[in-house]
């Protein structure tokens, strides 16, 4: 590096490519998996990575690694072993709100640790959502610490985060492209970095304590949806108001040939939730349902809306629940909330031509999107990553939900579907796969497999719960941008980079080069997938330490923990996931992500030196 690099055609294009998925990132011009497959194809168009290597992500240790921790997460969920969490924290915590927002936040941290950050939210997010409404505390000064120590927690071992998963193979490609006599890099094991992510997580907890009463919102918060109470709440908070009444279609009714959805456009019409034409009562009437002469509606409304829409439409009200008795009774429906979470198939689909009543049994009665609530012309409303979704639904049906990757339940289902009867098979093959991390060489991918696989064997998973509980726009993601890492390295581009902002930088200490590295992938990760951060900045580390005596590990170490500062905008997984339930604003977020991400640089810069 000293003789100077020149720009190559290939490191050119290289260039342009890596431009190309800063924008498709930044702009979301499509989906960031099709944009990273679209980079992936280019690659291999132009010929920048022989054919044999340019799927090579794709069989990579990080991404089966990633499969496998997402199986192992979704069997400790199916077995219940959240609802002994949530028993324990609210039986030792007591009613003490900072107890309980430690003991929440600590856990979740902790439990990130061994599985995606993402996926330990939502486990506890129902569970967070429980303990509110049993110790009647405000969701969102609990949902936002949890949040934050979830993505902190990530950093506690090398399986916690995508960025920490995928950085052992980064590093491995960079051992092949290391000029003559560079000692290559040894890949970090799984707990090596665990002081550093311990001291981060303590760093979070001490931050919400001391300082969350300023930061958090002050207002009165909205509880969680629970059963035997959802009247109440769903009207001090969504403006949901009424009862559930039933209305009998005359021949003389206007609605006679309608269209549930063109019935549900009419003016002053109420919430329908229910229908019987010649068959049995049943919720969830799908849009196109046909309404006759005969036909019982289950709507819910005010008395006066009720009344007035039946006289409207020479409809015979009920004068009670002959009907729908049975289907509308506390323990057996109700209403609750669902989130769409980061990678659902749903995101950018309406609300009708997802088809939520037909295909999961589930009225939609209002959106909560950003702390904005969308109640009109709910079905064309196009479902984003966040939104909570006030619905209407039996609690089986509500179960089924529940188990479906698209969607995050919040509300506490009554007799939830679960196999407790499971939980020492599944415990077994975690300590299992830990074990083989920890005491054996077998890689990362084949330990962690071998956890999966074995509660998959004893039935703690089906095979299809399995792969329902893979998030596949993460696998593409991660698979699809390596290449794009590899193209970096083996082109000199990365080098290149490091050379040219070394130039720029001039005679800057090591210190201030790690500062600059921690603020760059904080700014990257605030725009762009930490995926996608890692992959395009570890190499131009770690050619940044060779070219100035750093140690090219720690370099790489830096820019995979910074990927991780990402608390000033719901722009991470995690963010995106408590938004809706929590009812946070940006500004929430920019508010107390400020202090943390200060927070957290400093913590990390001064543990990694003071480790490594």
């Amino acid at each position: 590096m000293d003789g100077g690099l020149t720009l190559s055609g290939d490191m050119i294009m290289v260039l342009m490519l890596l431009g190309l998925t800063i924008i498709l990132f930044v702009f979301e011009i499509v989906r960031i998996d099709i944009a990273a497959i679209c980079i992936m194809v280019l690659i291999g168009l132009l010929g920048i990575l022989p054919g044999d290597q340019l799927f090579t992500g794709f069989a990579s240790n990080a991404v089966i690694s990633i499969i496998a921790v997402m199986i192992i997460g979704a069997g400790l969920d199916r077995t219940g072993v959240m609802n002994v969490v949530a028993g324990f924290i609210v039986r030792i915590g007591g009613r003490s709100e900072s107890r309980i927002m430690s003991m929440v936040s600590s856990t979740v941290g902790v439990t990130s640790g061994f599985m995606q950050n993402t996926g330990a939210t939502a486990l506890f997010l129902p569970v967070v959502s429980r303990i509110s409404a049993r110790l009647d505390l405000p969701l969102p000064r609990l949902l936002m610490p949890m949040g934050f120590c979830a993505i902190v927690g990530g950093t506690i071992t090398m399986v916690g985060s995508s960025p920490l998963i995928l950085l052992n193979d980064l590093i491995l490609t960079s051992n092949r492209s290391l000029p003559p006599g560079a000692e290559a890099m040894r890949p970090f094991a799984l707990f090596d970095v665990t002081l550093v992510g311990l001291a981060l997580l303590a760093g979070a907890l001490a931050y919400f304590l001391l300082l969350g009463r300023f930061f958090l919102p002050r207002v009165e918060a909205k509880r969680p949806a629970a059963p035997g109470r959802t009247k109440s709440y769903f009207a001090e908070v969504y403006g949901i108001e009424g009862d559930v009444y039933e209305m009998l279609v005359t021949v003389d009714s206007p609605l006679v040939g309608m269209r549930i959805a063109e019935a549900e456009k009419l003016e002053g019409a109420p919430l329908m939730l229910a229908i019987q034409n010649t068959d049995k009562p049943r919720l969830a009437p799908p849009a196109d349902e046909m309404i006759w002469v005969g036909t019982v509606l289950g709507v819910m409304g005010t008395r006066d809306q009720v009344g007035e829409f039946a006289l409207a439409n020479k409809l015979r009200l009920q004068p009670r629940l002959r009907t729908f008795g049975a289907l509308f009774n506390a323990t057996r429906a109700g209403i609750s909330e669902v989130v769409i979470p980061p990678g659902s198939r749903l995101v950018g689909q309406s609300i009708g031509a997802a088809r939520l009543r037909s295909r999961f049994g589930i009225s939609v009665l209002a959106v909560n999107r950003r702390n904005e609530i969308i109640t009109r012309d709910l079905r064309d409303v196009e479902l984003q990553v966040g939104d909570c979704l006030v619905s209407h639904s039996t609690w089986r049906d509500l179960a089924n939900v529940a188990r479906d990757k698209d969607f995050i339940v919040a509300t506490d289902i009554p007799k939830e579907e679960q196999r407790p009867q499971k939980v020492p098979h599944a415990l077994i093959f975690f300590a299992l796969a830990m074990f083989l991390v920890l005491f054996t060489d077998f890689q990362l991918s084949v330990a962690l497999l071998t956890g999966a696989v074995g509660m998959i064997l004893t039935g703690v998973l089906s095979i299809d719960e399995a792969y329902q509980s893979v998030s596949w726009k993460t696998v593409f993601l991660m698979a699809s941008l390596i290449p794009l890492g590899m193209a970096m390295e083996v082109t000199g581009t990365a080098a290149w980079v490091a050379q040219t902002v070394l130039g720029v930088l001039g005679e800057v200490p090591e210190l201030g080069i790690q500062v600059a590295l921690a603020l760059l992938a904080t700014l990257f990760t605030l725009v762009m997938s930490n995926v996608g951060a890692t992959v395009l900045l570890v190499p131009i580390a770690i050619n940044i330490a060779l070219a100035t005596g750093g140690n090219p590990a720690v370099y790489a170490l830096i820019i995979a923990l910074g990927t991780s500062n990402a608390f000033i905008l719901p722009t991470h997984p995690v963010n995106a996931l408590i938004m809706g339930p929590g009812g946070y604003r940006v500004m929430d977020f920019v508010r107390a992500g400020g202090g943390m991400s200060v927070i957290y640089l400093a913590i990390m810069i001064t543990a990694v030196n003071l480790v490594f």
